[in-house]
């Protein structure tokens, strides 16, 4: 019996986009911001004419990111600095310098946009060890060509542990500086001690290197830039915890607490560090974080061009089409499971020839369920929540919730003949 016939019986369920609503903070101006904040003597004033400054730039998909490292180059500039990009993301682009730098391109971050050059290397230096011996590395470049280093990144909750110290400056300090080396020293004890060795390695790398300030970006549930904090290295660590809560507090939600199947049309890097952000589909990889599943099923659709092929997340979702299938780049994406010890996220789904199988074997393999009632849910990706679609039988509960806006009509999904899901 052929797929098509195996899952002929199973009916795909009509759906009405909507629209959720978040509180949504925002930074207006943000080359001001960044202006009013670096003035401070603490900040700038540690710079003297003439000092070579490397800056970090993550693998991350941060808004505006792009002109958030451009303002902070120019303020060091006109302080008379020479400012430079480094590269600083563990193990991620492939754990190659090339591979890096090409990350960072495809997040629109190059030496045209930022107007500064960009040195990378995979190479570190020791410059300590924590107080339990675990090695304290630093990049290459930052430690040998800098007088000082400027990290920058956004503090956000993590996909995979829980602790004071998630995504953040901690984290781009311990990992991001550390690169591979780094990165293989915070995971060797697993997820559970991961906020601590990113603390602990923090900790020693502020006191043994030239950091000298931390800018820590905060986004609202709209993917937009709502913060802005630049902290003197002495407030980094004091300071993060609260900000770490503060943006758990903005993460956007599907309004649903439960529903039988999620659609993802992407994941991918740029989106999250596990192609789609864990605290959104509330499905972890690791024994790490408890929580109780939204739903019973999820399929993933596609890999976004950014993401350079690299899937790791996608064992996350219990479907996939060919399509994401043959985008897959094992030397891209391995090196993160093998350096994190998180296998169970790069393990590959059931594989379905097209979007319209992998819907139906969603749905299919769902359990004591209604199949006539099927509560289903799509996004385009977990970055964009702001317009979803919900399935028929999920219209009397956002009917009742105040924060979501029916704004289609229900109607049935489309397809192309060859089974691909045709654009709303």
């Amino acid at each position: 019996m052929s797929l098509e016939q195996l899952l002929a019986p199973i009916q795909i369920p009509r759906m009405a986009r909507i629209k959720q609503s978040f509180p949504r903070p925002i930074v207006t101006d943000i080359p001001k911001a960044l202006r009013e904040s670096l003035v401070h003597p603490q900040i700038l004033g540690r710079i003297k004419s003439g000092d070579r400054v490397a800056v970090t730039a993550g693998s991350r998909g941060i808004a505006n990111i792009a002109l958030i490292l451009r303002e902070v180059l120019a303020n060091l500039k006109a302080v008379g600095a020479e400012p430079f990009i480094i590269p600083a993301m563990g193990s991620h682009g492939g754990a190659t310098a090339e591979g890096q730098v090409e990350v960072l391109r495809s997040l629109g971050i190059s030496e045209e946009t930022v107007d500064a050059p960009i040195h990378a290397s995979m190479e570190v230096v020791q410059i300590g060890e924590t107080a339990a011996g675990i090695p304290v590395y630093f990049d290459k470049y930052a430690a040998t060509m800098a007088d000082a280093t400027v990290v920058v990144g956004r503090i956000k909750p993590h996909t995979t542990f829980r602790g004071s110290f998630e995504s953040g400056l901690a984290k781009m300090i311990a990992i991001g500086l550390g690169k591979q080396k780094g990165a293989e020293c915070c995971h060797a004890a697993g997820p559970a001690q991961m906020s601590q060795r990113i603390e602990d390695i923090a900790r020693v790398a502020l006191e043994r290197s030239n950091v000298i300030f931390g800018v820590g970006i905060l986004e609202n549930a709209y993917d937009e830039t709502c913060k802005i904090v630049v902290l003197p290295k002495e407030e980094i660590l004091a300071c993060e915890p609260e900000l770490l809560e503060e943006a758990r507090s903005n993460l956007p939600h599907i309004l649903f607490s439960e529903f039988e199947v999620l659609i993802v049309d992407e994941i991918g890097k740029n989106i999250s560090g596990l192609g789609m952000d864990t605290n959104i589909i509330n499905r972890f990889p690791t024994a790490a974080v408890k929580c109780k599943p939204s739903m019973q099923r999820i399929a993933v659709l596609d890999l976004t061009e950014e993401t350079h092929g690299n899937f790791h997340g996608l064992g996350l979702a219990d479907v996939c089409t060919r399509r994401v299938l043959d985008k897959l780049d094992f030397n891209q994406t391995y090196p993160n499971p093998l350096t994190s010890r998180v296998p169970e996220a790069s393990k590959i789904p059931v594989v379905m020839p097209n979007d319209l199988l992998a819907i139906k074997a969603a749905i299919q393999t769902c359990s004591e369920v209604d199949y006539t009632k099927i509560r289903m849910v799509r996004i385009k990706n977990t970055l964009k929540l702001d317009e979803i679609f919900i399935s028929e039988h999920l219209i009397p509960q956002a009917r009742l919730d105040s924060r979501i806006e029916i704004v289609g009509d229900l109607r049935p999904l489309h397809f192309t003949e060859s089974g691909e899901l045709l654009a709303d």
